[in-house]
C-alpha cells in the first residue's frame, strides 16, 4: 500500500523525494502507534493520536494539520476503486479501509489559524488601532515636552518597517540605514525603492540569508525618509550606522524590540500571545488580500517554498467570501455559450 501510494505521488503528482518520504513516515508512526493495519482504522484512533500530538508530544497545530493531511490523502488512495485496495482487503479480511479523518476531528475545526498563535496576523483594523496609538505616544511627548519623543518617533517608524517590508524581528534591528537604494522600477521612491536584508533567516547550518525587497508602501516609505532625515540625527551618532539606536547611541536589540511592541500591544488592548513577529505575517495577509501574486510574495519575504508563505496566510472571512462570489461569477459566465453557439440544436 505504501509503495503504491508513493508511486502515485511520485509519477502522477510529480512530488518531490523529501514531501513523499515525509508523508509515508507520517502514515508509519500512525500505524506504530495504533497498532492496527489501514483496513482496521476508526475515527477514534485518530482522535487519541490527536491528542497525543498535541498534549503529550506538544506539536504545534501546523504539525498536526500536516499529519492528519497525509491521512487523508492515504485514506483516498485506499479508497480510490482504480487501485483496488478496498476489495483486495474485503475479500482477504472481510472488511476494508474508511476515511478516518472528517470535519470534527480535523485541526482546522480546532482552529482557524494553524500557525503560533503569537504570530497570527492582525486584521486591518487592529493594525491601524496599533499604528494609530504609536503616532499619538509621539505627538504626546512632542507636546509635553517629554525626552521619550525620540524613542516613540522610532519605534513608530521601526513597527511601520517591519510591516511595510515584511521583517522578521532580527532582520530589523540589524538594518543600516545603508541598506536602503534606489530601484530603476520604482524611480518615485528615490533611494528607498529596495530594501537589502542581510541578516534573513538560513537554513539549517548555512547562516544568514540575504534577500532583496522591494518596496510597496508609500506611506511607508515617507515615514522611513522622514524618520532618517529629521529624528535619527537627533540620537546624536552621526557615525554609527544602525537604523534603530538607543538613547544611549547603540543598536536596538531583537530582545529590545519585542519587549517595545509588547508595551504598546498591551497599551491599545490587543492579544497578549501577539508578538512582533505578527507584523510579518500581517504583511503577507494583507498582500494576498491585495491580489498580489503568491510568488512574488514568496520571493519579498524569503521563502524557499510556498508551502512556508501559506502557513502564514488566514486571509479575512469577508476576502474569502468576495473570492467565492467572484469564483461564482465567473463560472457562471464561461458556462453562458457564445454569441451563435446553439444555433444549430434550436
Amino acid at each position: 500500500m505504501l509503495t503504491g501510494w508513493a508511486r502515485q505521488q511520485y509519477g502522477g503528482r510529480g512530488l518531490g523525494r523529501a514531501c513523499v518520504q515525509g508523508r509515508v513516515g507520517v502514515i508509519r508512526r500512525f500505524v506504530a502507534y495504533t497498532n492496527e493495519f489501514p483496513w482496521n482504522w476508526t475515527s477514534a484512533m485518530v482522535d487519541e493520536w490527536s491528542a497525543h500530538l498535541i498534549g503529550e508530544l506538544h506539536r504545534a497545530r501546523s504539525t498536526l494539520q500536516q499529519t492528519q493531511g497525509a491521512l487523508i490523502l492515504f485514506c483516498e488512495f485506499l479508497l480510490d476503486p482504480r487501485y483496488g485496495w478496498a476489495q483486495e482487503c474485503e475479500d482477504r479480511f472481510g472488511t476494508h479501509p474508511v476515511q478516518v479523518c472528517h470535519e470534527d476531528n480535523m485541526a482546522r475545526h480546532l482552529a482557524d489559524y494553524r500557525g503560533d498563535p503569537r504570530r497570527r496576523p492582525l486584521t486591518r483594523e487592529e493594525l491601524q488601532a496599533l499604528f494609530d496609538y504609536v503616532d499619538s505616544r509621539v505627538e504626546h511627548a512632542v507636546r509635553v515636552g517629554r525626552k521619550g519623543a525620540l524613542t516613540a518617533y522610532r519605534d513608530s517608524t521601526l513597527f511601520k518597517t517591519v510591516y511595510g517590508w515584511g521583517l522578521r524581528c532580527t532582520e530589523a534591528s540589524r538594518l543600516d540605514r545603508a541598506d536602503w537604494y534606489r530601484n530603476a522600477k520604482a524611480a518615485e521612491l528615490g533611494r528607498f525603492g529596495m530594501l537589502h536584508v542581510r541578516y534573513g533567516k538560513g537554513s539549517r547550518g548555512s547562516g544568514y540569508k540575504r534577500r532583496e525587497v522591494a518596496s510597496l508602501m508609500s506611506w511607508a516609505v515617507e515615514a522611513v525618509e522622514d524618520y532618517l532625515s529629521n529624528i535619527w540625527p537627533r540620537f546624536g551618532r552621526a557615525e554609527h550606522p544602525a537604523m534603530w539606536l538607543t538613547e544611549r547611541g547603540g543598536r536596538l536589540g531583537s530582545g529590545e524590540i519585542d519587549d517595545r511592541f509588547g508595551m504598546y500591544r498591551d497599551a491599545v488592548g490587543l492579544d497578549k500571545k501577539l508578538s512582533l513577529h505578527c507584523l510579518r505575517h500581517s504583511y503577507v495577509t494583507h498582500m494576498v488580500e491585495d491580489g498580489v501574486d503568491p510568488k512574488f510574495i514568496q520571493s519579498q519575504v524569503g521563502h524557499v517554498y510556498q508551502s512556508t508563505t501559506s502557513i502564514y496566510t488566514s486571509v479575512s472571512g469577508d476576502f474569502a467570501n468576495t473570492m467565492m462570489r467572484q469564483a461564482i461569477d465567473l463560472a457562471r459566465l464561461r458556462e453562458q455559450p457564445t454569441s451563435g453557439e446553439g444555433d444549430d440544436e434550436r
